[in-house]
């Protein structure tokens, strides 16, 4: 492939689910630092969580109660917010189908050589997934998206991870090739919280996405060796830490994760061009 892009979501409104907001900043600032450029990165966060009157930090987001980065500074680009983050648009930025005039910066602009990392965070249930707390997408619905990207060869690889109660049921309708997955909980499991700011008064990640973070975190740009493979990544988590059994599929992709450096989906790709002189 030569080249890899990420969308990234946040499914959840109201201020309870602050974290979700935070889950999804999170794997925008690791892909960003890894080498995916904006360009390629589609950020979708369903809440304004930095104007909500009860942050008592305006203007910022953060994932920690001891170290207070801001996740929400001026280098941060989202492209669908608020009520802009539907199942319908969505679906559409997976499958290419936009209205005429649709801005160049809401469009996944990739190809049968594109690799992409699909992350989701919010609520969701067997076989479903919330956006708004008012639509849900089914594992179906998922599975449709995917099936016409690859009939579109909108893609060479897809790397899809979702933190959500029983994320594991949502990659269970999927048949395309050349697709992974990983949740942060089987069906019929509950996903947590990691840990609450008490100024804020609610928690701020999820112990999944804490994890997956913990683990990126220690990747070096560049470093497709060192950074491992996609099955250290997986056998990163703790199921006593996270409260859940991550769920994975590897069945469609192809080959084996044993084989796939991470950096196939999060990392940059290096256009090198050979000269004679």
């Amino acid at each position: 492939h030569t080249n890899n892009w990420a969308v990234i979501v946040d499914t959840s409104r109201f201020w309870s689910n602050y974290r979700h907001v935070a889950n999804a900043l999170s794997l925008y600032h690791s892909v960003k630092r890894l080498g995916i450029p904006d360009s390629q990165i589609i950020l979708m966060l369903a809440d304004q969580m930095p104007c909500n009157a009860r942050n008592c930090f305006p203007g910022q987001v953060f994932n920690s109660r001891t170290q207070k980065i801001n996740l929400y500074g001026k280098n941060v680009e989202v492209d669908y917010r608020g009520s802009e983050v539907s199942v319908a648009n969505f679906i559409t930025v997976l499958t290419g189908r936009h209205e005429p005039g649709t801005p160049a910066s809401k469009k996944l602009d990739t190809d049968e050589n594109s690799n992409i990392f699909l992350y989701m965070s919010g609520h969701g249930g067997d076989g479903f997934l919330k956006f708004q707390d008012f639509e849900e997408m089914s594992s179906q619905d998922l599975a449709d998206s995917i099936q016409e990207m690859h009939v579109k060869k909108r893609y060479n690889e897809i790397f899809f991870m979702v933190d959500t109660c029983q994320a594991g049921s949502l990659s269970n309708a999927l048949e395309s090739p050349k697709v992974v997955t990983i949740g942060s909980s089987q069906t019929g499991e509950n996903s947590y919280a990691h840990h609450s700011d008490f100024e804020l008064g609610l928690s701020v990640i999820d112990r999944f996405t804490f994890s997956t973070l913990d683990y990126l975190q220690r990747m070096k740009v560049g470093d497709s060796i060192r950074n491992g493979t996609l099955r250290d990544l997986f056998s990163f988590y703790d199921p006593r830490m996270l409260l859940s059994t991550p769920d994975y599929r590897t069945d469609i992709l192809g080959r084996s994760i044993d084989e796939v450096p991470i950096t196939d989906f999060l990392g940059s790709m290096l256009d090198v061009h050979l000269r004679d002189d």
